[in-house]
Order: structure tokens, then sequence, then C-alpha cells
């Protein structure tokens, strides 16, 4: 049993001896981000079949240029529209986003930027479609006779 013990700390020892001599070098790859100055943006209520747009401001904190290489939305009614020139260091650009507002109800879509090496940033909108009139309104009786009233 004595012999076990030496002969497991003779191979710890070893062990601990070879990769105390061994360097793995370690690539670091550097982390830049992109900030949104808000990232969610709220329409609040917007009347159906009227199309809606906003710009996300998104800055370069980095000491990088960094190029967005893809921008995606979750659903075929947001559709964005961005730059494809890089984003110099402390620079911002403009995404802009539009949403087409012809389902009624409330809605909440995301927009996946891609950028440097493989990193995201996600935004967000949302918002209340509300049903506008099939027909206008009618015509209101009352401001014709408050036009005739002589003051």
């Amino acid at each position: 049993m004595k012999r076990i013990k030496k002969l497991t700390l003779v191979i710890i020892g070893m062990c601990m001896a070879m990769t105390g001599d061994t360097q793995v070098a370690v690539q670091s790859i550097p982390v830049v981000q992109l900030n949104a100055k808000q990232p969610i943006h709220d329409f609040g209520r917007i009347a159906q079949g009227k199309p809606v747009y906003v710009g996300f401001e998104i800055r370069n904190p980095s000491a990088e240029t960094l190029s967005i290489s893809d921008v995606q939305a979750s659903c075929g009614c947001t559709t964005p529209e961005w730059s494809r020139q890089p984003i110099a260091p402390g620079s911002s650009a403009v995404i802009r986003v539009g949403y087409n507002a012809a389902a009624e109800g409330a809605f909440e879509k995301t927009i996946q930027v891609f950028y440097g090496n493989g990193q995201v940033l996600q935004l967000t909108i949302r918002g209340d479609v509300w049903k506008t009139p099939d027909q206008p309104a009618p015509a209101n009786k009352s401001i014709a006779l408050l036009k005739n009233i002589k003051f």
C-alpha cells in the first residue's frame, strides 16, 4: 500500500513538473461592442395600414473600426435599412427600421445587428396597432350652425 502511494505521488509530481514548464499560448480576441442609444422603441398606438419608421443611433465606443455585416428582422413586416460603410472608432451610424402596421393588435419585433467577429446587437420595436374605421366619419351638422352664429 505504501508503494502505491509513493508511485502515485511520483506520477503526480511528474505531471505537475511537465505542465509547469509548458506554456499554452492563448490568443485573445478583443471584445468590441456596438451600443444603441436606445435599443427599444415603443411606437405607442399607431393606425392600421400606416407604415411607421424609427432610426436607431448605433455608436462604436471601441478603438477599432467596425463593420455591420448584416441586419435581420424577426418578421417580414419589419424592414431595416443601414449603411454598408464601416463605423469609425467613436463615431455613430443610424439603422432605420420600418414597420408595416397591417395586422391589428399589440406587436413586438426584434432586429439583430451582426458585426465584428460574429457579435450581435439586438434592437426591439413595439406598439399597438388600432383598427381604422371602414368608412369616414359622418358630417357634423353642429359645426355648420356654429359657423353661422355672429358675435
